[in-house]
């Protein structure tokens, strides 16, 4: 297993942490969630109870209803990922290991797998953001080239087009193609394997992916039939891709960030861990409360990756320490003001490296 090295001193990081962690004693706060992330868990719960309850028990009449109730069901979908999954698997939602693991089985339940998430996420995302090779997240191969280390073929000059469409298929192949395809090859990406999973976590896993099929694909099938079934879940599924695709690549795919070719580099990193994370990570519509709301912080990006263990509810006021300390050391912060302009700088850059050679 080839293996990423980051060569420099962390001081600044020292420094940032220092701060970060008075900032929580002064205050005398927890870095876990708070009420503000309690009462949004029990929101987006009973809309997704309350939305499935309707859309499958008491099917509207209206197609055009029942349409748009499925986009508010994906959207819903889409949030409690955000929100509640993401700090339950970063073991940031509460004090209690329990109730961390409860939330982050919520991605079970949404036809995912928690273990795998977390090896993909917590440890190889997190480890080497946008290392070829070793992210896992920039490997959507062969269809979208994010950098130009990356083979290009005959799409890519057009994948500035037809990105809206692929991502909207992010969920689907999620659920019944990607973590089977992690499972079976014993990799999360070309250079880690997955640790051994245990028969509990086996069991899991292929319980939990029936019971998805159930709950999503056989019960609504029975209930209201098989096409309207598929059309709903279609929906459903895109809905949740694209807005799941769209906040990561806002984060880490835009002109701004870097990438970094592990092979050319030597698998060396000229960089401490933290200024890394600062290079390849950017933030966007950090001024919206509803997109602070509905996204779980992952706007405030640039502060999810160097305090992943520390509760989204509470980066809106980490980011003037970071960005503070960044000014100090002279390290470059990445932001956008708005999604818009951050989703126009995602664009240009999958022009511009799919148009290179």
């Amino acid at each position: 297993m080839a293996q990423i090295k980051f060569t420099s001193k962390p001081d600044f990081f020292l420094i940032l942490r220092n701060r970060i962690d008075g900032y929580f004693k002064d205050n005398n706060l927890n870095k876990t969630g708070d009420f503000r992330l309690y009462s949004k868990s029990i929101i987006l719960f009973s809309a997704l109870v309350a939305l499935y309850v309707v859309l499958v028990f008491f099917t509207p009449s209206s197609v055009w209803l029942a349409l748009l109730l499925c986009v508010l069901m994906g959207v819903t979908l889409a949030a409690i990922g955000f929100n509640v999954m993401h700090d339950g698997a970063h073991g940031c939602y509460s004090s209690n290991p329990t109730i961390n693991a409860i939330m982050g089985f919520s991605l079970n339940v949404m036809g995912g797998n928690v273990y795998i998430w977390k090896q993909k996420h917590n440890v190889n995302h997190h480890s080497f953001t946008n290392i070829e090779g070793m992210d896992d997240d920039i490997d959507i191969k062969p269809f979208i080239r994010v950098h130009t280390a990356q083979k290009k073929n005959f799409l890519h000059p057009l994948q500035h087009f037809y990105w809206v469409l692929l991502y909207g298929t992010t969920y689907i192949f999620w659920v019944f193609y990607n973590d089977f395809k992690k499972y079976f090859s014993g990799k999360i990406s070309e250079y880690t394997p997955i640790p051994k999973m245990s028969i509990k976590e086996q069991l899991n896993f292929w319980s939990s992916k029936i019971f998805y099929v159930f709950l999503f694909i056989v019960l609504p099938g029975i209930m209201v039939g098989w096409i309207p079934m598929l059309v709903g879940y279609l929906v459903i599924c895109y809905v949740t891709g694209l807005l799941i695709a769209v906040v990561f690549q806002l984060a880490h795919v835009v002109e701004k960030a870097d990438f970094v070719d592990p092979v050319s580099s030597g698998f060396s990193v000229e960089d401490e861990w933290a200024i890394h994370q600062l290079k390849t990570t950017a933030n966007f519509g950090t001024g919206s409360k509803f997109l602070n709301w509905l996204l779980g912080g992952l706007n405030f990006q640039v502060e999810h990756h160097l305090f992943p263990r520390i509760s989204h509810v509470h980066y809106a006021k980490m980011n003037e320490i970071v960005k503070e300390t960044c000014k100090e050391y002279n390290v470059e912060y990445k932001e956008y003001p708005t999604m818009f302009e951050a989703l126009k700088s995602h664009v240009l850059h999958l022009k511009a490296v799919g148009q290179a050679a």
